[in-house]
């Protein structure tokens, strides 16, 4: 796997709700790039496999949005979730598990996980192309610390999560040893 040092360059496509927009849905198109997200700011971004799915709704985001504050105080500007997901799945899922501080970033065309070296097939489970579990610390678009997932590859049987998790992150932002994964936030049926 190639270790890359700078976010890679893309546009993601997203939806921002607009009262300009008439009709009942006032949602409308909006191209961000890397720069527009990443460009003098210091982020935590973590990436995941899919919206709706048992780790990342139960416990992966839930414990971001959990331990918002800390972060703030750890002088993060922004917390992100970037999953290979349409930006209206993203929006469905954020309202279903109640995302308030994290911003949910769709990955679409899965393009800045391909530029990331992250893109995995996870055929065996019916998902296609994902992005591998992560989590990264990034300053100004310069990445500062990743935490991948063991065993990355194409059709992984299984979708470890051990230190990718909020509690890692924010412990590195704290220069503590990381306890490990906290047991899940929510329950998840499906």
């Amino acid at each position: 796997m190639t270790v890359i040092t700078h976010v890679p360059r893309v546009t993601f496509k997203t939806r921002v709700r607009d009262e300009s927009v008439p009709g009942s849905n006032p949602y409308r198109w909006q191209d961000l790039t890397s720069d527009d997200i990443f460009k003098g700011r210091k982020v935590v971004l973590f990436a995941l496999p899919g919206a709706f799915t048992p780790t990342c709704s139960s416990n992966h985001l839930p414990r971001y949005e959990e331990l918002n504050d800390e972060f703030r105080a750890h002088g993060v500007d922004e917390i992100i979730c970037l999953s290979v997901n349409d930006a209206f799945v993203m929006f469905q899922w954020g309202k279903q598990v109640g995302a308030r501080n994290v911003f949910l970033l769709p990955d679409g065309n899965g393009e800045f996980s391909r530029k990331m070296g992250m893109l995995v097939d996870k055929s065996n489970l019916g998902f296609g192309l994902r992005s591998w579990r992560y989590s990264m610390l990034v300053n100004d678009g310069q990445i500062d610390k990743v935490f991948l997932e063991p065993d990355y590859g194409d059709n992984c049987p299984l979708d470890p999560f051990e230190v990718s998790d909020a509690d890692t992150m924010l412990a590195f932002l704290k220069g503590n040893e990381p306890e490990g994964v906290t047991k899940p936030r929510r329950d998840f049926e499906g």
